[in-house]
């Protein structure tokens, strides 16, 4: 983040150089935004958070979500996939069968306030 500020460049005439510099101090390092602008992403896709509706409910197959969805086992997969690299959803093996539930309490935390300020 910039530390020097170029007041001719802003198109504002008062400035808070206190506030500025006590927010700065309070700021995550870029890095850390970045994955939290990432994981936002992840929830951009209406069939990842539908996805994250279901297991929310109960831990469920690839099949199982794709009847539920009336989607494709590929389409759903892949989802899968998106969401198990951002770390919302695990998966366990039982034979033949792969389970998927929610990483953690987290992702229900993450959804529920979504909903909740999106019904504000």
């Amino acid at each position: 983040m910039a530390k020097d500020i170029d007041l001719e460049s802003l198109d504002c005439t008062v400035l808070h150089e206190e506030v500025v510099a006590q927010v700065r101090g309070k700021m995550p390092e870029e890095d850390l935004l970045l994955n939290l602008a990432d994981l936002f992403k992840v929830f951009s896709d209406s069939t990842r958070v539908k996805i994250i509706c279901a297991l929310l409910n109960a831990e469920m197959c690839v099949c199982d979500i794709a009847a539920l969805l009336g989607m494709s086992k590929s389409a759903i997969s892949h989802q899968l996939r998106t969401l198990r690299q951002t770390r919302l959803v695990k998966y366990r093996r039982e034979g033949k069968v792969v389970y998927y539930s929610l990483e953690d309490d987290h992702v229900g935390t993450i959804f529920d306030q979504g909903l909740v300020h999106i019904k504000e």
